[in-house]
């Protein structure tokens, strides 16, 4: 007798905490009473089980520990994220997250994803979960929860970056990318026109920055 178990749904739900994740399959199993699920709780048993068990569906949160024991950022979701939308482009994925802003970071990896791919804020009801869910496995894209507005290129970020998160001022952040310190200084420009940052008497043009930029997503 051949197992129908091909045929069935499969879906991966990638999340730290236990309690999300318990509650992620108890509400599956109302919506899919015959889908196969399986929970992992780091980006490397995510990548790992993606692999083996060649799921239809990955639900994943955007903070994430690389490995156990470790302390789960952003930038570890992301970066995942990044792989699957590169490794997977057919993949069908739902982003459950409280951090869904993050997102404008990968714009165009999302925007060239082939499989289906939507976002669902943590604080959504019940309901309007389950219908991003199914939305994802039929192939939709809904990612209106990001924000169109800002085209931020890859060095405009990188100079972000390394300013608030490494610490470095213009002259070292110019040494690390290679460019010139007036060039730097020009990113900064564009970046404030784009968060919509001038000049004000008292006011501390990198500190809104940080603070603009944090609210847009840009950084953690």
């Amino acid at each position: 007798m051949i197992s129908d178990t091909q045929s069935q749904m499969r879906i991966l739900i990638i999340d730290d905490h236990a309690l999300i994740l318990d509650g992620t399959v108890e509400l599956l199993k109302k919506q899919y009473p015959d889908a196969i699920t399986s929970t992992v709780q780091t980006a490397q048993r995510a990548r790992e089980e993606i692999a083996v068990f060649q799921p239809n569906l990955v639900i994943m949160d955007l903070s994430l520990p690389e490995t156990l024991g470790k302390t789960a950022t952003i930038e570890v979701g992301l970066q995942l994220l990044q792989n699957l939308l590169s490794n997977y482009p057919y993949l069908n994925l739902m982003v459950q997250s409280s951090y869904v802003k993050a997102l404008v970071r990968l714009k165009h990896e999302i925007d060239s994803h082939q499989g289906g791919f939507t976002i669902a804020d943590k604080s959504l009801s019940e309901k309007e979960m389950l219908t991003r869910l199914n939305w994802a496995m039929q192939g939709v894209t809904h990612t209106k929860d990001i924000k169109n507005s800002l085209e931020v290129k890859p060095e405009w970020l990188e100079v972000l970056r390394l300013a608030f998160e490494e610490g470095l001022q213009d002259k070292a952040i110019a040494k690390q990318i290679n460019v010139s310190e007036r060039m730097v200084r020009h990113y900064w420009t564009k970046l404030q026109d784009i968060l919509g940052i001038y000049p004000e008497d008292d006011k501390n043009l990198r500190v809104q920055t940080l603070k603009r930029s944090r609210e847009e997503g840009l950084i953690d």
